[in-house]
């Protein structure tokens, strides 16, 4: 499933592949860019926002430099071939665009939201985002401020919110919570250390930065990778307790009850009550 980390792992692939070269070829297999042909652009290199994928361009011939945005939602793939290599990530029918270089070419399956903009006009796309957790742009204090917004949301929603912090999807969302013993269900008001939390998972997004298999607890063996994302029924890894899943907003969710216990319905209240007596008392 694509996160944060693995849209910038692919956003690495494609600029080694394709950085610094120009195209010999192009072909849009979506209905808004069938026309478009960006032989002669040179790439200039490959970059992430949270989950989405900026593949910059210039020229030809002094042309305005432009941007190929695409995004990977579930499904979605970008791979690098050797020119005459067989392509056998997915079935053809799934491929959106082919860009070829003298010395590579790149597949794109499954893409969704492919467009292009100049270059200048990318925050059309992507500037609503919070701050990048694996961006130039990360920013703790500022993830916090809009996640506090709406603090009767619970907090697995809100982690998901990319307009509140950029690159967090179902897998960390899951996990980090567990990690903090917060329950997915938590009004934001009521979750304790609320820039510990976000630093953490800044932390996790940033250690499976570099390679495809995705940890949390630390072992890249199959089936030890996780503490309660994907493993219903499975007894916790730290208490023996079932862990359970449940639908919570669009998403699944993950969590362990015991370990991630429902706040009582007056936590939001002595939170609040906690806070204004730190700031009376300086």
């Amino acid at each position: 499933m694509p996160e944060g980390d693995t849209v910038w792992n692919t956003a690495r692939v494609l600029h080694r592949a394709l950085a610094g070269a120009r195209l010999t070829g192009s072909d849009f297999r979506v209905p808004q860019l069938a026309a478009t042909d960006l032989t002669g652009a040179t790439v200039v290199g490959s970059v992430s926002r949270g989950k989405h994928l900026l593949l910059r361009l210039t020229g030809p011939d002094g042309a305005a430099p432009r941007t190929l945005h695409s995004h990977l939602r579930m499904d979605g793939a970008w791979r690098a071939y050797a020119p005459g290599e067989r392509w056998t990530a997915r079935p053809a029918h799934l491929i959106r665009v082919v860009l070829r270089t003298a010395d590579a070419v790149a597949v794109g399956y499954h893409l969704h939201e492919l467009a292009l903009v100049p270059t200048v006009e990318e925050d059309v796309l992507v500037g609503r985002l919070g701050p990048d957790l694996l961006g130039p742009d990360w920013d703790v204090d500022e993830a916090v401020r809009r996640i506090r917004r709406d603090p009767d949301r619970s907090i697995a929603e809100a982690l998901l919110d990319q307009t509140n912090l950029a690159g967090i999807g179902n897998l960390y969302k899951c996990e980090l919570l567990f990690l903090r013993g917060v329950s997915p269900w938590a009004p934001v008001a009521a979750v304790p250390d609320l820039p510990g939390l976000v630093g953490l998972g800044q932390r996790l997004l940033a250690a499976n930065r570099g390679r495809w298999t995705q940890s949390t607890t630390g072992s890249l063996h199959r089936g030890q990778t996780s503490y309660v994302y994907g493993r219903r029924a499975q007894p916790c890894r730290r208490c023996g307790t079932a862990i359970r899943k449940a639908e919570q907003g669009e998403r699944i969710t993950y969590w362990c009850p015991t370990c991630q216990p429902e706040p009582p319905r007056d936590a939001a209240d002595a939170l609040d009550a906690l806070d204004a007596q730190n700031r009376t008392n300086g």
